[in-house]
């Protein structure tokens, strides 16, 4: 199949991690993938997203920043080509005591969490839009957190966030379901990445990766829900997504609790 001819993804945060792995699955699918990333492994991705037969297009921006959301925009729309899947995933953590973390780097994380998925958000929706279904399917994922469903002790502004972020996709869904464009929420559990090790998280439970999800399978039930067109759904294992079940039947404090004992620093 030619460049003409695939689909384009776009995949924000997409140089490591579960944005590399979502990339990876849509490569494999046969999908054209530009990806984002704030270091220069972005161009080293794209070199290996190419291993699976297609077309990738990197670019290296600072998401927290309007400037950098939106240039990475201007780089997609360059290409002049039909967007049919867009996977908003690029997202930050900061973890330890709100009473000791520092105030810049929770503004900083609310940009790129919260601000930047919007900006990224408003430039898709409109330009699907306007393509209309003509050129093919039109499927926006948002990457928010198992996070979303209890209180985040430890990390309570990133919780927040991710809170955000899930009521934000399911919200826009409704809005574009008589457009025709489909939104779908993917909530990662524990994840074996360097997030919690970038967020400041190694000395609790989520520094050790041993236990977690597989980064490849939750980024494989994410693009299997996006493609089926499902509202969302939980990324990992039985024992995650029986926790978000659980979520659902427990009170605020006992979840803030169970979420406290893991995340609370160790030394």
């Amino acid at each position: 199949m030619s460049t003409a001819t695939r689909p384009l993804a776009l995949i924000t945060g997409g140089s490591s991690g579960i944005g590399f792995e979502l990339a990876a699955q849509l490569a494999d699918r046969g999908y054209d993938v530009a990806i984002s990333g704030q270091s220069e492994r972005v161009h080293d991705s794209a070199k290996k997203l190419e291993e699976y037969g297609v077309e990738a297009y990197p670019y290296q921006a600072d998401a927290s920043t309007y400037d950098g959301v939106e240039s990475f925009w201007k780089f997609v729309a360059e290409l002049d080509r039909p967007l049919n899947v867009a996977c908003l995933n690029v997202g930050i953590g900061v973890g330890g005591r709100f009473l000791d973390t520092d105030l810049d780097d929770e503004l900083r994380m609310i940009s790129i969490n919260c601000s930047g998925t919007v900006h990224m958000a408003k430039r898709v929706v409109r330009a699907m839009h306007a393509q209309g279904a003509d050129w093919g399917e039109r499927r926006i994922m948002i990457v928010s957190s198992v996070s979303a469903t209890t209180p985040t002790p430890y990390e309570p502004a990133y919780g927040a966030t991710k809170a955000f972020g899930f009521n934000f996709a399911e919200s826009i869904r409704e809005e574009l379901r008589e457009e025709g464009i489909v939104v779908t929420a993917l909530l990662p559990g524990a994840t074996d990445s360097d997030f919690h090790a970038n967020a400041g998280m190694g000395n609790t439970r989520f520094g050790d990766n041993s236990w977690k999800n597989d980064r490849t399978e939750v980024a494989r039930q994410g693009i299997e829900a996006l493609l089926a067109g499902d509202d969302h759904v939980v990324g990992g294992d039985e024992a995650t997504k029986q926790q978000v079940v659980d979520h659902r039947s427990m009170s605020e404090p006992e979840k803030a609790a169970r979420q406290g004992a893991a995340a609370r620093p160790t030394s």
